[in-house]
């Protein structure tokens, strides 16, 4: 069995997409959780996406506590008899994986870009040397915990035809030394760069902060497009808020199209925009790393190169 969990639905979707691979290599199947109250379609919409069994668990646990969550997901591993445990890799997956492998006595995985049998062990892969290698591991003890970051394969497709098991379990859960103190959302300014299906994004090839302006204007003639940078945009010169910092250290995009101006191409940026589907990269050094991961290369000075370009796409438009 895969037993498959993430606070947020829309990873849960993606896990389902690896889950399913590897459960029917197994001849198993995969179970979803969703651990509080939930309306029943968004149950359903787990089965629609490949999920087999949806399993709804009511359990005091009030604020996301790792440690109870943990414990949740323990019972459930025993109950379902499960192998192999997906969690996504957001904030609260980070928390909460290592802590279930150490309730289950097991290894853990962590930010698996892959996951495979090969000698009918698991074996993960992952980005290591900030992108310049890809590790690889494998289990030796079941089950098998792996954390897997956001976007990082597709859902399957909707199918409101699939029929599947929606169950509900309440679980016992005990009270730990941890207390949440207060919580403050983070401010996100305009749009999320993780779900913008097209970014224009701005390097340290810029002059000035003002001159950003030139990548917002390209961004609004493309209809929808957000902005993006750099870690020296957002880091290091403070022009944008790190919301729209994209790199390893910053956000993991996967956009229709990436617009890269002025950005050198250094590994760890690379990192975090290399699943883009189309990349088109913009730079007056004809050597510049970016080049090597674009599909369309323009080498050119920005502030001639972007005024060309907005005006070229306007007309294109009417």
């Amino acid at each position: 069995m895969v037993l498959i969990y993430s606070d947020d639905i829309d990873i849960t979707k993606e896990l389902i997409a690896k889950g399913k691979e590897l459960a029917d290599e197994t001849g198993g199947k995969v179970i979803s959780t969703i651990i509080g109250e939930v309306d029943e379609e968004a149950a359903n919409e787990l089965i629609y996406h490949g999920s087999d069994e949806v399993i709804v668990v009511d359990a005091e646990t009030g604020e996301f506590k790792a440690d109870k969550y943990a414990q949740v997901l323990n019972q459930l591993v025993e109950k379902t008899d499960s192998e192999i445990i997906l969690i996504g890799s957001n904030k609260n997956g980070k928390e909460l994986a290592p802590r279930l492998a150490v309730k289950l006595e097991t290894g853990c995985v962590t930010d698996c870009t892959d996951l495979y049998f090969e000698d009918d062990a698991l074996t993960a892969e992952r980005i290591a040397y900030s992108g310049k290698a890809i590790a690889v591991q494998t289990f030796t003890s079941k089950p098998y915990v792996a954390t897997i970051p956001p976007k990082n394969f597709d859902p399957l497709p909707k199918d409101e035809s699939r029929q599947g098991e929606i169950t509900r379990e309440k679980v016992e859960v005990t009270e730990t030394g941890l207390r949440i103190i207060d919580i403050q959302e983070k401010e996100i300014k305009g749009v999320n760069v993780e779900d913008a299906e097209i970014i224009v994004s701005c390097g340290r090839g810029f002059d000035n902060k003002e001159d950003i302006e030139l990548a917002e204007e390209l961004a609004g003639s493309l209809r929808g497009a957000t902005i993006g940078c750099s870690r020296p945009v957002a880091a290091d010169l403070k022009w944008l808020p790190e919301d729209h910092w994209i790199g390893l250290s910053g956000h993991k995009v996967k956009p229709n199209l990436y617009v890269a101006i002025g950005i050198s191409g250094q590994i760890q940026h690379i990192a975090g925009m290399r699943d883009s589907e189309t990349v088109v990269a913009i730079n007056e050094n004809e050597d510049a790393p970016i080049f090597e991961s674009a599909d369309y290369g323009i080498v050119g000075d920005l502030y001639e190169v972007l005024p060309k370009l907005i005006d070229a796409i306007n007309e294109e438009k009417g």
